[in-house]
């Protein structure tokens, strides 16, 4: 359980094969974002229509409501939400960051208010491990300290040691409910760490250097990006880790889903993605084509009778025109949010499939595809 194998390189882009307790997942491969137990919009059929593999869920929001202890009483998360297939569960470390304000950090954890009752909570490296641990996720993410981009050397040496010191405990606390005589088996559910240090490379390689001593891990994480640091600061990042980043550990990179970023990542070596812009997008009328991004608003599309990606094979783009999906959008219809989220997401599952593809094919064929690709992608000027 746990294995990764790797069954194509191109250069820095790989592609695998990893096993969890719920299946098998094909990388790279973006998982669609799960909130508080669903995609938003997206049914799990939908999801399985589309191609997801793996569902990222969060440990923040689903102990503030309904509560992992009432989850565990509904069966557990796959359970309670209707999918069987692998999930993710995300410490709740970037949720924390962003209720800046509304939280204070010290060692021992973090002490937020709710954002549903308003109620003070807090959330420690063991309450999180325990929280994902009930929860009952494939994979468990340890509690980070997550500082914006962009951060100055001082913020980010701060949380790093933060992040590395909080790691210890997550782990050890992960080991403690692995090994106890009333869980079940210890193949349940595996912890990966997440490396921090800003956009400082010298911080990135201590913080791999220093996880790596605390291992062994079954996969590693690099966060604290796409929080606000120009994508060049962010490809630089990637850069600087792939070079040192153990070949056999899946590496996941948080928070990134945009196509271009996707394919410049997947480019530098990295294995799993998350993100919410596909759906968040949809919900605002912003669709994935290979051209770059279309605002389905747009008034030229009024009487558009064509579909919205002529080479998608979703529902949205064998069934409805441009044209139809206007219309949703400004006549208020929920269905228009449903279909796009549904097309963006069935976008990126492709695009993941597509670079797997180029990948296989060895030599130098994903550097030659990426290229075609985003001149294609840029065409229009969107990114």
């Amino acid at each position: 359980m746990f294995d990764y194998w790797i069954d194509g390189q191109s250069g820095a882009a790989r592609s695998g094969s990893l096993t969890l307790p719920h299946g098998t997942v094909e990388t790279p491969v973006f998982m669609p974002v799960g909130t508080q137990a669903t995609v938003r919009t997206l049914s799990p059929a939908d999801l399985k229509t589309v191609g997801a593999q793996i569902v990222l869920a969060n440990t923040y929001h689903l102990h503030v409501r309904p509560g992992e202890d009432v989850i565990a009483q509904l069966g557990g998360l796959h359970k309670f939400m209707a999918w069987e297939r692998p999930l993710l569960t995300d410490s709740g470390g970037f949720q924390v960051f962003s209720l800046e304000g509304f939280r204070k950090v010290d060692e021992d954890g973090v002490e937020f208010q709710s954002h549903v009752d308003g109620a003070r909570r807090q959330l420690t490296p063991e309450r999180a491990i325990e929280i994902q641990w009930t929860l009952g996720s494939d994979i468990a993410m340890a509690f980070d300290h997550v500082v914006p981009g962009g951060a100055d050397e001082g913020t980010a040496r701060d949380a790093l040691d933060r992040t590395l010191r909080w790691l210890a405990r997550c782990r050890k606390r992960h080991d403690e409910l692995r090994g106890g005589p009333t869980v079940r088996p210890s193949d349940r559910q595996t912890l990966w760490p997440i490396i921090q240090g800003g956009t400082l490379a010298a911080l990135r390689t201590e913080s791999l250097d220093r996880i790596l001593e605390m291992g062994p891990w079954t996969g590693i994480a690099i966060g604290g990006l796409s929080v606000g640091e120009p994508k060049d600061k962010m490809y630089q990042t990637i850069d600087v880790l792939e070079a040192r980043l153990p070949p056999t550990l899946p590496r996941y990179l948080m928070g990134v889903g945009f196509p271009a970023d996707l394919v410049a990542a997947v480019e530098r070596g990295v294995d799993l993605f998350d993100c919410v812009a596909p759906t968040r997008g949809g919900r605002n009328g912003s669709a994935f084509t290979p051209e770059g991004t279309l605002n389905i608003r747009n008034a030229a599309y009024r009487t558009d009778d064509s579909p919205l990606d002529p080479s998608c094979d979703c529902e949205t783009c064998t069934t409805y025109s441009r044209g139809y999906l206007r219309h949703l959008f400004v006549a208020g219809e929920l269905l228009g949010l449903r279909l796009l989220s549904l097309h963006n997401v069935r976008y990126l599952i492709r695009l993941a499939a597509e670079m797997r593809a180029a990948i296989q094919r060895g030599g130098d064929t994903f550097t030659v595809w990426a290229d075609d690709w985003r001149r294609r992608y840029q065409h229009t000027g969107v990114a």
